[in-house]
């Protein structure tokens, strides 16, 4: 069946219908490094020809980016990685937990947040959303709980904290670890405290599309529990003995070193973190005010007391005010000129490798014999379809200005004038 919208004036004509956009400049880019960033790589790089020495890893720099990490935190241990999906296959591997031991998992988020499971020789067992974000909820994480659960990995999804309150609650209760998956949502909070700073341990991205980067990829680990720190310390250094009176390598591990390089590029980055993520703040509450009083459109819903620093915008539909579905609305709103992500299908448990389980060879493992093969069906995700089905992105960043905002909030309301229904 042919979509239809409401007729509209032919100055007003949608933009995918023919008309003309609202924004026909492109939108500005981020420009995320700039002198500082060059200073500091250069600095590094002079030192280098100077002496004669190239620069490693574990340096001066790596370890003063690293307690630069921390302190912006309140206080811990940090540890900078090569990677987002390195840092979370860290984490994993500082609790240590049994082959076939299940950990819950994000419903949405980067394959790099669930396939260290799998590699640590674990189940990953997705929990749903909580209904209002793509954030699993409370309730969904303890309808995933079986006796065979270990750890829980809690993902701050578009930058948006979730409920973690009684997510440690729950954790608790059960025993089990808590790793937050703060990938994209570098300085968000909730209930006054940093995203990170809540479980046992934090794993954050810093590749070049996040709110700092230390490069185009790189990863930190974050805790406050001393003995967990040694623990993913050793695996992420092939097994070294840090933090022991050994003298060699005391576990199996990998190479996930960052290096002085990144570091000095993070330490740069990192002191213009806060008016990073208080710029996105405002400007991503300037257009969800522009469209606060349109009946089939809204902003993200944030759990209690919590403070986005928005990754992404994210903005939902209500798909029983409009004529269209949510695909047509957001095409329509990208075909005004702003730079619009339509829908973010990353549902890991929909993915081949999950489905299949092409892990090891053709063994399907870690999961057992009996759950070989096509199993996406024992995971009923209800919550996390209708979010990605209703929800799409805006990608909003600091280099934005007020025009920005006014030619978004433009093209919001011209098309949800479109497709609104009487």
């Amino acid at each position: 069946m042919r979509e239809t919208s409401m007729p509209v004036s032919r100055t007003n004509r949608l933009a995918i219908e023919g008309g003309r956009p609202v924004r026909q400049e492109p939108f500005p880019p981020r420009r995320l490094f700039g002198e500082e960033e060059k200073a500091a790589a250069m600095a590094l790089f002079d030192e280098a020809i100077a002496t004669g020495q190239a620069f490693g890893y574990n340096g001066p720099r790596e370890q003063a980016y690293e307690r630069d990490f921390a302190e912006y935190l309140g206080g811990g241990l940090a540890k900078a990685v090569n990677s987002g999906t390195s840092a979370v296959l860290a984490a994993l591997a500082a609790l240590e937990l049994e082959p076939g031991s299940e950990v819950v998992v994000p419903p949405i988020t980067d394959p790099g947040g669930v396939m260290p499971v799998a590699m640590m020789n674990c189940l990953p067992v997705p929990a749903d959303t909580d209904g209002s974000s793509f954030n699993a909820g409370p309730e969904q994480i303890a309808a995933a709980i079986t006796e065979r659960t270990r750890a829980l990995i809690v993902a701050h999804i578009m930058g948006e904290p979730a409920d973690m309150q009684p997510v440690m609650d729950l954790a608790r209760k059960h025993g089990l670890y808590v790793i937050e998956d703060c990938a994209q949502a570098h300085g968000a909070s909730y209930r006054g405290r940093m995203v990170g700073t809540w479980g046992d341990l934090a794993a954050f991205s810093t590749m070049s599309g996040k709110h700092h980067a230390t490069g185009a990829q790189g990863g930190v680990v974050f805790t406050r529990n001393e003995e967990l720190f040694w623990k993913a310390r050793r695996f992420m250094d092939r097994g070294k003995p840090f933090g022991t009176d050994e003298t060699t390598n005391v576990r199996l591990g990998l190479n996930l070193n960052s290096n002085e390089l990144s570091a000095a590029i993070g330490r740069a980055q990192l002191k213009k973190l806060p008016w990073i993520v208080q710029r996105r703040q405002e400007l991503a509450e300037a257009i969800c005010e522009g469209i606060a009083d349109l009946p089939a459109l809204a902003g993200p819903r944030l759990a209690p007391e919590a403070t986005a620093s928005y990754w992404f915008l994210r903005l939902s539909v209500d798909p029983s005010k409009l004529t269209v579905e949510k695909n047509r609305f957001a095409e329509a709103v990208r075909a005004e000129g702003v730079p619009v992500t339509v829908s973010y299908d990353h549902m890991p448990n929909e993915h081949i490798w999950f489905r299949q389980r092409r892990t090891y060879g053709t063994s399907g493992y870690p999961w057992p014999p009996g759950e070989a093969g096509e199993k996406a069906v024992q995971f009923d995700l209800p919550n996390c379809r209708a979010a990605i089905d209703r929800c799409f992105l805006i990608a909003v960043h600091e280099n934005w200005s007020r025009r920005e905002v006014d030619d978004t909030v433009a093209a919001l309301r011209k098309v949800h004038a479109a497709f609104v229904k009487d």
